[in-house]
């Protein structure tokens, strides 16, 4: 495991939300669901990598497109 730098900060529930632009909500429906990018608990909170969520949503992105064009 490779320790964090600035270029790969850790996002509170409330920054992965604008990101995505959705509620807060929708993010904790999503893990109970287990769908959305991977949030890790640090005591009574959640905290995503953001490298990982934008990865995560360019992953969705791709599936998406490649849908389309079936």
């Amino acid at each position: 495991m490779s320790p964090l730098s600035d270029t790969d900060p850790l996002w509170d529930i409330d920054q992965v939300a604008a990101f995505l632009k959705v509620p807060k909500r929708t993010l904790y429906r999503w893990r109970t669901l287990g769908y959305g990018p991977r949030g890790r608990r640090v005591g009574r909170h959640i905290r995503y990598r953001a490298a990982e969520v934008v990865s995560w949503f360019e992953a969705i992105e791709d599936r998406d497109l490649e849908e389309r064009w079936r």
